[in-house]
């Protein structure tokens, strides 16, 4: 088959086949239950299990390398190229199986509030629950938009074909490609639906800074007089919980874009993950999950339909997804203006990171480029004490270009609309994961909310001796002595012990970085 023809093939399909487009949320929730796809919760969520896959698979995600973007991707193990051929034949394979389904299910929306650089995107889904995934996280057109629709991106997603290695040219049974020249996600083997949000977000990461817009994978929140925070951080570092504020309107949770005119949503929706979930700790992520919503890999009660959120039998990974009209507190549209303030989140399980700290340009760069969290015992075959684990800009598996192109644009950035920046601290105190204790959630809000309303720009600080963060002198509601790392372990020994293991994972980390971004190291990183 020709490449030239995969359009109209994917329109002539579509025609053929027993298409259901653009259902209701009603509509799709009778589908998932006729189909036996999924069960129905106490709360009117949807209750899915995506089987043997819980989470991404990063090994099996492939770019054509195209002559459009062959020198512009940042190609390596993140962005694993695949020719063209391979993709034409696996493509037409993945259509052919599902011109045999009975019923697919078609949704047209948008990734990008900003209708000035919005995508315009279609979905193809074997599942229909997982077309109501797409349906609650990108953002939905109305009829009048509908009427002009015209995708410049299609995922394909086929679950149940499962590629052949050998024949096909691919690692696995699972494959996840993206073609930028004919605007085409292709996606089988799996059921994870997170798959479809973060293709699409590496669209965007590609297509936005293009457009000189620095695209981010971050959550962010407007005050009342219109000041803009934005949240980066990895998984389990509290991204979501605390850019989810009461007091301020939540513009998203995950992926943002940041143009000449302010900051916008990519999404339409939120996907939080749902391990432990409370109505106490998160009340808005919980309420959220009501009608329409989808719960992947929550353990629910047969009888009762009531989700045990501690259960983790079939994974850590348990999430939530929901449209962004569940949250009460929200900006519509899902745009605001330059950010104020910037905090880079991690949960440092050694104990020696600063709860908060306030950073130079150079210092945001460094921790932005370095992306560092901690990955805990027991999350993982294998891990059996906190190890250091480091994510290039708080999301390297979304980055098709150098890491340093949008290390440079976070610069910018901060430069042109004077952003204050904080490192902050949702680990460990008093000690390493085992020995110490998590940071008190209540306290970080106060630090947030104190950096936030500008109060620490003017507080006196005292420089960290490892890494060289200057930590504010007191945070109004919380004790002096919890924002000196050093002043909360018992050993001074031990603790410094741990501070230069830490210093010096960070240094080697940046060693792939060094060749060009060596002047950020030296004024940004730790201390030699």
């Amino acid at each position: 088959m020709e490449t030239i023809s995969l359009f109209n093939y994917l329109k002539h399909l579509m025609d053929e086949g027993n298409i259901s487009l653009q259902l209701s949320v009603p509509q799709l929730m009778e589908k998932v239950l006729e189909r036996k796809e999924g069960i129905l919760t106490d709360s009117g969520a949807i209750s899915v299990a995506t089987g043997k896959y819980t989470g991404r698979s990063p090994k099996d995600k492939y770019i054509v390398k195209e002559k459009s973007v062959v020198d512009k991707i940042d190609w390596g193990t993140v962005n694993q190229p695949i020719s063209t051929d391979v993709f034409n034949r696996l493509y037409e394979k993945v259509m052919n199986y599902l011109n045999t389904k009975d019923e697919i299910f078609v949704f047209k929306g948008f990734a990008g509030a900003d209708k000035k650089y919005r995508l315009p995107i279609q979905v193809i889904n074997e599942f229909a629950w997982h077309n109501l995934f797409a349906h609650q996280l990108f953002i939905r057109p109305s009829k009048e938009e509908l009427k002009t629709h015209d995708p410049q991106f299609s995922i394909v997603f086929a679950p149940t074909f499962k590629a052949n290695p050998i024949e096909d040219g691919v690692q696995s049974e699972t494959f996840i490609i993206i073609s930028f020249e004919h605007g085409i996600v292709l996606i089988g083997g799996t059921e994870y639906a997170g798959e479809m949000k973060k293709s699409i977000f590496t669209v965007m990461n590609y297509l936005l800074p293009e457009n000189d817009i620095f695209s981010m994978h971050c959550s962010a929140n407007v005050g009342h007089d219109g000041d803009v925070a934005l949240f980066f951080g990895l998984s389990g570092t509290g991204k979501t919980t605390l850019s989810t504020d009461p007091n301020r309107q939540l513009i998203g949770d995950d992926e943002h874009g940041w143009s000449e005119n302010g900051v916008f949503n990519i999404e339409g929706g939120c996907y939080a993950k749902c391990i432990n979930l409370s109505a106490e700790k998160e009340p808005q992520i919980y309420s959220a999950i009501s009608f329409g919503a989808v719960l992947e890999n929550v353990v629910v009660d047969n009888e009762t339909r009531i989700p045990n959120y501690d259960d983790s039998t079939l994974t850590e990974n348990t999430r939530a997804a929901y449209p962004l009209q569940a949250i009460e507190n929200i900006i519509e549209p899902s745009i605001a203006g330059h950010p104020n303030t910037i905090i880079f989140l991690t949960a440092d399980a050694f104990g020696v990171l600063p709860p908060i700290s306030k950073l130079t340009k150079e210092q945001a760069m460094y921790h932005f480029l370095s992306g560092y969290t901690s990955k805990l015992a027991g999350t993982e075959r294998g891990v059996t004490s906190p190890e250091a684990t480091f994510s290039t800009c708080y999301g390297a598996p979304f980055l098709p270009l150098p890491a340093k192109r949008y290390a440079e644009m976070l610069g910018e950035k901060i430069d042109q609309h004077k952003v204050q920046v904080f490192l902050v601290n949702t680990g460990w105190t008093g000690g390493k994961y085992g020995i110490g204790s998590r940071i008190k959630l209540n306290y970080t809000r106060k630090m947030v909310q104190a950096a936030i309303e500008g109060i620490l720009t003017k507080t006196e600080t005292r420089t960290d001796p490892f890494f060289g963060l200057q930590i504010p002198a007191q945070v109004p509601g919380v004790p002096d002595d919890v924002l000196v790392p050093a002043a909360t372990w018992n050993n001074e020994d031990e603790y410094q012990k741990t501070a230069k293991e830490l210093a010096n994972q960070f240094r080697e980390n940046f060693k792939k970085f060094r060749s060009d971004a060596e002047e950020i190291e030296t004024l940004g990183g730790p201390i030699k």
